[in-house]
C-alpha cells in the first residue's frame, strides 16, 4: 500500500507542474480503494475501517504532514455498536495529520471516512441490507479523498501560509458524529488555536444544475465574503444553509464556537445503499469543487483578522440528526429553499414508499406538526417510535393530499 501511493503522490506532484491542482486520477484512485469491496464498506471498528485508516495513514506519512493522534497518525475511541439486538464494546479511529507552518492559528479540514459496512451499523436504506456490503463512495469515500488531495495540495505548494493546517478523517459519524464529537472532547491541538473548520461530506455527485450546498454560511461573515466571487470563477451553483448544526462532523466544531463551513453536493437514490458505488462519482466535478476550497483556504489566509464565530440562527439541538427509531426511507432535497421538506428520492419497501409519498412531494407537516425546515423533520421524527401510524401533509404540484404513514 504504501509504494502505491508513492507512485500516486508522484503522478499527483507532476501533475500540478502544469498549473492544475486537482487531477481526477488520484481522487478516482483514492475513491476505488476505499469504496472496494475488499474494505467492506468501513463500518466503525471493523477490520475494514482499520484497512482504511491505515490507507489514510499511509497517505499522510507519504505527503509529509506530522502526527497528530494520540497513537501516531491514529486517534482510537471506545464505541459501543449495537449489532442484532447486544451492545458491543469497540473501538473506532480518527486519522489526524498536521500540516506545521509555525502558525499561532489553524484551520481544520476533514471528513469522516466510516460508512455502514454490511449492514450491520448505521440506517441502511437498502431492503433486506444485512451482510450486503455498503461501499459508501461518496458517503464518504468522496469526502476523504477530499481530504488527501488538499493535504497533498497545501503540502506541496512550495508556500508557506499564515496558517497551520490540521487534516483529520473521522471515524463513527455514521453512528452519531461519535469520532468528531470524540475530538473536539479530547483534542491533540488546543481549541482556541481553531480559526474554522472546513468539512467535506458528499461531495461526488455534482450535478451541475443543482450544484452545491454550502452549511455553517451563517456562522460568521467570511464565508459570505468570499465564497460567492469563488464560487463564480469555478462556474458552480450553490445554496445556502446558515445553520452550523447539520448532520456531519462540522456540528461537533460549531458547538466549540468555531466557525464551520460544510460542501455537500446533494441526496440521490443511491445514499445509503448497496449501489453507491465509485463508478458513479463526478470525479471532474469533485476536482472542481476541492479546486474551490483550495481557494477559499487562500482567501482565509490573506484575511487580516481570523473569521470571527457567530452563533448561526438555528434552534435545534444536534441530537436531533442522528440516532432516530424511526425513519421514512426518503433522501431530503438539500438544495430545497421553501417551506417544507421537499424529497428527493424514495427507498422500496420503506414507510413513505408504502404510503404513497413520490419524489418531487413537499411534506408540509407530519404527526399533526408543521415542516418549515429539515430541522423541523428531524425533531419530529425524534419523537416517534416503530409501529405508529400518522397523518403526513403533502403538497404534490397544485395538490395538497393526506396520507397515513406507519414507521
Amino acid at each position: 500500500m504504501k509504494y502505491a501511493f508513492s507512485a500516486l503522490l508522484a503522478l499527483a506532484c507532476a501533475s500540478q507542474t502544469f498549473g492544475q491542482r486537482f487531477q481526477t486520477a488520484p481522487i478516482r484512485k483514492h475513491i476505488e480503494f476505499l469504496a472496494s469491496d475488499d474494505l467492506e464498506g468501513r463500518g466503525t471498528a471493523s477490520l475494514g475501517e482499520v484497512r482504511a485508516a491505515n490507507y489514510i495513514a499511509s497517505a499522510f506519512r507519504q505527503i509529509g504532514l506530522k502526527p497528530a493522534g494520540t497513537k501516531g497518525y491514529f486517534q482510537p475511541f471506545g464505541v459501543s455498536v449495537g449489532i442484532d439486538g447486544e451492545a458491543h464494546d469497540l473501538t473506532g479511529r480518527n486519522v489526524v495529520g498536521f500540516l506545521d507552518n509555525g502558525a499561532p492559528k489553524t484551520i481544520v479540514i476533514g471528513a469522516h471516512y466510516d460508512h455502514l459496512g454490511k449492514g450491520f451499523q448505521g440506517s441502511s436504506l437498502s431492503p433486506d441490507s444485512k451482510n450486503k456490503i455498503h461501499n459508501g463512495a461518496d458517503d464518504n469515500a468522496s469526502g476523504t479523498a477530499g481530504v488527501l488531495e488538499l493535504a497533498r495540495y497545501f503540502a506541496g505548494n512550495n508556500v508557506k501560509e499564515k496558517h497551520n493546517y490540521l487534516f483529520i478523517t473521522f471515524s463513527g459519524e455514521e453512528l452519531g458524529l461519535l469520532g468528531s464529537k470524540h475530538y473536539v472532547e479530547k483534542p491533540t491541538l488546543p481549541l482556541n488555536t481553531f480559526s474554522a473548520m472546513i468539512n467535506m461530506d458528499m461531495i461526488g455527485r455534482l450535478d451541475a444544475q443543482k450544484g452545491i450546498i454550502v452549511s455553517g454560511w451563517g456562522t460568521s461573515k467570511v464565508w459570505g465574503k468570499l465564497i460567492p466571487e469563488l464560487a463564480k470563477q469555478q462556474k458552480l451553483k450553490y445554496t445556502v444553509d446558515s445553520s452550523g448544526v447539520g448532520a456531519s462532523d462540522h456540528t461537533s466544531f460549531y458547538l466549540k464556537n468555531i466557525p464551520v463551513v460544510q460542501f455537500f453536493t446533494g441526496g440521490h437514490g443511491d445514499y445509503h445503499k448497496i449501489s453507491d458505488d465509485s463508478e458513479k462519482i463526478n470525479y471532474e466535478g469533485e476536482a472542481s469543487i476541492l479546486m474551490l476550497i483550495s481557494e477559499l483556504l487562500d482567501g482565509l489566509d490573506k484575511e487580516t483578522t481570523e473569521p470571527e464565530f457567530l452563533t448561526a440562527g438555528n434552534p435545534h439541538s444536534a441530537t436531533t440528526t442522528s440516532n432516530f427509531k424511526v425513519t421514512l426511507g426518503v433522501m431530503p432535497d438539500y438544495s430545497y429553499t421553501g417551506k417544507g421538506l421537499k424529497i428527493d428520492g424514495v427507498s422500496k419497501a420503506r414507510p413513505a414508499e408504502k404510503a404513497g409519498i413520490l419524489a418531487g412531494d413537499v411534506i408540509t407537516k407530519l404527526g399533526g406538526e408543521p415542516i418549515g425546515t429539515i430541522y423541523d423533520y428531524m425533531e419530529i421524527l425524534g419523537k416517534h417510535e416503530k409501529g405508529q401510524t400518522v397523518e403526513a401533509v403533502l403538497q404534490r404540484g397544485s395538490e395538497t393530499k393526506t396520507v397515513k404513514v406507519t414507521f
